[in-house]
């Protein structure tokens, strides 16, 4: 099968690639017009060890005084805590609002002893080199922690309290284990392609995507923006520094799963530089498209009650105001009440998807 695109046909990526490129040589990660990203640098094993000894000294220096220890949390489910840098995403604020987990009281005594479990076994596993998932961890000590969640939780507020991403503390996720420690990445790719579903993915390998249309990199959470993915998105854009574009379905919950991989989320914000790609363009499904493409109304689905509050809440996160397009596509969806999945497009054609809308957007810079 002869390609759908050549080389030259790709202008516009091409020109976007090239800008990339270009100002990561000057020395600027950039986002538009040349603004500049920071990246933070995570804590050695040895400073890790020490801030968990520290609070562990903390707790015995309160006991011997006969004082009840407390241990005190950065609030990670409140928007007070957070502000909005444009080039690097939600982050959390230095003098944020804090909870207190205190010994003494009935309430909380029982996630005070929970943490400190937690705690200990991430202790053991940074002085000993070694790496657990999350899933581990809750296996050895079931009955204790009772559910996953709860444990995740505990994890996730050891991380703010630190300052440290998750994978300092030796707690893996699925695959890759360690993004950090994937050396030597080189690929041929002009760009990344993040997806929100494995449908879609599917679809796309089906159709030879990569092979047919472009040399590119495809990647998809399967519907959520887990940890795992948005670490890989950060490396093979720090790595690679090629145009980055994501597929989403058109309604809310799409928008918010790409504004995650974009600019982050409010209760990992703390962490926003090792998990945001700020120069992420959303390539489709727009709503605009929908009503351009003239998609069937039978393919549509009406907006839930559920979807519109989603879609309020969305239009008044800060990162909003930095994008009038968005904006202007999220007011589309907000006056036509409907929503479409990608899969709406195979109503056009059965490959419209991989044969016509992508090539297309890529080829004449369709994305914002």
């Amino acid at each position: 099968m002869e390609p759908l695109l050549q080389v030259a046909d790709l202008g516009a990526v091409e020109r976007l690639r090239i800008v990339l490129r270009e100002s990561v040589r000057a020395g600027t990660e950039v986002r538009g017009a040349g603004q500049q990203l920071v990246r933070a640098e995570p804590l050695g094993s040895s400073d890790v060890l020490k801030a968990i000894e520290n609070i562990i000294k903390e707790t015995f220096t309160c006991l011997a005084k006969g004082e009840a220890p407390v241990i005190i949390f950065c609030k990670r489910s409140s928007w007070e805590n957070i502000r909005f840098d444009d080039n690097v995403g939600l982050q959390m604020v230095s003098d944020c609002t804090v909870s207190k987990v205190r010994c003494e009281c009935s309430k909380s005594i029982h996630r005070f002893a929970l943490i400190l479990k937690t705690l200990s076994m991430i202790y053991k596993l940074v002085q000993s080199n070694t790496y657990a998932t999350k899933r581990d961890l809750y296996y050895n000590e079931t009955q204790l922690f009772g559910s996953q969640i709860i444990l995740d939780g505990i994890i996730s507020d050891i991380c703010c309290m630190l300052k440290v991403p998750r994978r300092c503390l030796h707690i893996a996720v699925l695959v890759p284990s360690n993004v950090d420690g994937i050396k030597n990445l080189n690929s041929a790719a002009k760009f990344v392609l993040v997806v929100e579903k494995d449908a879609t993915f599917q679809r796309l390998l089906d159709d030879d995507f990569c092979t047919n249309l472009f040399p590119c990199i495809i990647v998809t959470g399967k519907g959520v923006p887990d940890l795992n993915t948005r670490l890989m998105l950060r490396k093979l854009w720090d790595v690679l520094h090629i145009p980055v574009f994501a597929l989403m379905d058109a309604d809310p919950h799409g928008i918010e799963i790409m504004c995650i991989y974009k600019y982050g989320s409010m209760s990992m914000s703390f962490d926003a530089h090792s998990l945001t790609v700020p120069i992420i363009g959303w390539l489709g499904l727009l709503p605009s498209d929908i009503q351009r493409l003239n998609v069937p109304k039978e393919v549509l689905i009406p907006l839930t009650n559920n979807d519109i509050r989603k879609l309020t809440k969305l239009q008044k996160r800060p990162y909003v105001n930095c994008q009038p397009l968005w904006k202007k596509e999220m007011e589309i969806m907000e006056t036509c009440k409907m929503k479409a999945e990608i899969q709406a497009l195979a109503s056009l054609s059965s490959d419209y998807l991989t044969r016509v809308y992508l090539p297309n957007k890529l080829k004449f810079g369709g994305w914002i």
